[in-house]
């Protein structure tokens, strides 16, 4: 089958290779899914588990990209809640080949069934982005009504659901970024808008929670921002500064078959809109984790095969 694979760690991108390799196999409660469109995050090249295996051995060549969304065709020994033919979209596991491929091995549980009537590349950028805008928000922020929120990111594929579901929640949404998203993320329901280039962050004032998925300066900066009992909330990176009285949470998103279900939902709903940005295919993968260039707001999807 075909996929895109990483050999050579210091080569970074330049390393990512459209290539053959054999067919995943189905490990004891695993499925195999025929992937129809894929997500990745470009920093993965970085991340321990794309190199090496859970006890540290080397696992090269590898395939990157963790979210997917396609149809079951294969079950392992005692798989169960999911069956030969379903549409399924999901999170693979960080050290195991991910879903930059024809097909992939993923653990059942990690998965949940699909309607008929969602898009397959809509639901590849809900798994990682979906649940670490929920897990960010509600799990590790406690986020409720009346609150204020500040998103960082807030056009990308985190950050642009976590406006919608923070919005959803009753809090009031102040998103930042660059200045030509100031439309797509007052669109998507914030109440207002931080050009990062442009405006001063310190202008926002004291918010009740910060969900920061961009680290460095700006994660430095937005610390004195958290209000007295509030909380900084980041992906990014652990935080070098904490808020003086409030809380400070570094976390690695979870998969979470119920969540989302739940997620998926609200997508049917219309209370949800997963903003996908460009759609490539997967010949084009190596080029999609390239810094810099013109892109479109949202997460980037790779279409991998058609219904």
């Amino acid at each position: 089958m075909h996929a895109v694979t990483v050999r050579d760690r210091s080569a970074g991108i330049a390393g990512l290779s459209l290539t053959e390799i054999d067919h995943p196999h189905a490990a004891e409660n695993d499925v195999v899914v025929r992937v129809h469109a894929a997500g990745f995050t470009p920093g993965e090249l970085d991340w321990p588990a794309t190199w090496t295996d859970r006890a540290g051995r080397d696992r090269t060549p590898s395939v990157p990209g963790h979210e997917l969304s396609g149809v079951v065709v294969g079950l392992g020994y005692g798989t169960t809640g999911l069956g030969v033919g379903q549409r399924v979209f999901g999170l693979g596991d960080w050290a195991r080949d991910g879903s930059l491929a024809e097909y992939v091995a993923v653990e059942a549980r990690n998965l949940a069934p699909l309607p008929a009537d969602v898009d397959h590349t809509v639901a590849a950028a809900l798994p990682i982005s979906g649940l670490t805008a929920w897990q960010g928000l509600f799990d590790h922020g406690r986020l409720t009504t009346g609150q204020t929120v500040l998103v960082h990111g807030a056009a990308g594929g985190v950050g642009s659901l976590a406006v919608q579901l923070a919005r959803e929640a009753g809090a009031r949404v102040v998103g930042t970024g660059r200045a030509g998203s100031r439309e797509t993320v007052l669109g998507l329901g914030a109440d207002a808008f931080v050009d990062l280039q442009g405006d001063r962050l310190e202008d926002v004032g004291e918010v009740d929670l910060v969900l920061d998925v961009l680290g460095g300066e700006i994660l430095d900066r937005s610390t004195a921002l958290v209000r007295d009992g509030g909380t900084l909330v980041t992906v990014a990176e652990p935080p070098r500064i904490r808020p003086e009285n409030g809380r400070a949470v570094f976390f690695v998103v979870e998969p979470d078959r119920v969540r989302l279900a739940d997620l998926v939902r609200r997508v049917r709903d219309g209370r949800l809109r997963p903003l996908v940005g460009d759609v490539r295919p997967l010949s084009e993968a190596p080029a999609a984790f390239a810094p810099g260039g013109k892109r479109a707001p949202g997460k980037t999807i790779i279409r991998v095969s058609e219904d």
